[in-house]
């Protein structure tokens, strides 16, 4: 039996809210036009992080990875993605505590979807790196066909964004939801993704009552 399955960490109305995207990235320009509707609609205050992370000397690693300039075993950048993660812990936990909502571009679930679709690491191992992080209160898949995918820039420059490859992932996702995700049709404007995006982030900072976080895949008894 697995105890202590929160974290006490203490929150005014905060959330974390975890956008999950596919073949896509959500833009600056995107996450500051929702910054910008709730600051002005509610008087929320909302911080943005992305992973992976490249500003850190792991990040750097990855980046050199993900551009085709060095080469890893499969497992092992695997565990420095995750590593990528955890190491920012620290500055998420104390931004909820100081009373402000975070969107999270990519997090553990992007990385076990896209290393379990690796032939040689299962779905399940992947998991288990990230056993422990802060549990998100909502997580928004925004779903993109991979027709509009290959239309937008530099799409397939970097060592995932392959055609089988992304059907793989695709699935995993599927293999990964649960109550607090939100499925969003991406083949959107901005706008109408702002607007989509802003209504479920506002919804969800409103909706939140506990004053702890829950941990990502801890089994509560």
């Amino acid at each position: 039996m697995v105890k202590n399955t929160k974290l006490r960490v203490h929150r005014s109305r905060a959330s974390m809210v975890t956008p999950r995207l596919l073949h896509s990235n959500l833009t600056q320009d995107e996450y500051l036009l929702i910054n910008s509707m709730m600051m002005k609609k509610k008087g929320r205050r909302l911080d943005f992080f992305r992973f992976f992370n490249r500003s850190t000397s792991i990040g750097g690693i990855i980046n050199s990875y993900l551009s085709c300039t060095s080469e890893l075993e499969d497992h092992s950048i695997h565990l420095l993605f995750s590593a990528n993660r955890w190491e920012l812990v620290p500055k998420i936990l104390s931004t909820l505590e100081s009373g402000t909502s975070i969107i999270i571009d990519r997090y553990a679930f992007s990385g076990v979807a896209f290393s379990g679709a690796k032939k040689n690491i299962s779905l399940e191992w992947c998991k288990n790196s990230d056993i422990g992080l802060p549990r998100p209160d909502l997580v928004l898949f925004l779903d993109l066909s991979h027709e509009e995918a290959q239309r937008r820039a530099q799409f397939g420059e970097e060592r995932y964004e392959k055609e089988e490859f992304q059907k793989k992932v695709y699935a995993n996702y599927q293999l990964l939801k649960d109550e607090t995700w939100k499925v969003i049709d991406a083949n959107k404007s901005i706008e109408e993704l702002q607007e989509v995006l802003s209504q479920e982030v506002i919804k969800t900072i409103d909706g939140v009552k506990e004053n702890t976080i829950q941990k990502l895949w801890v089994n509560q008894e």
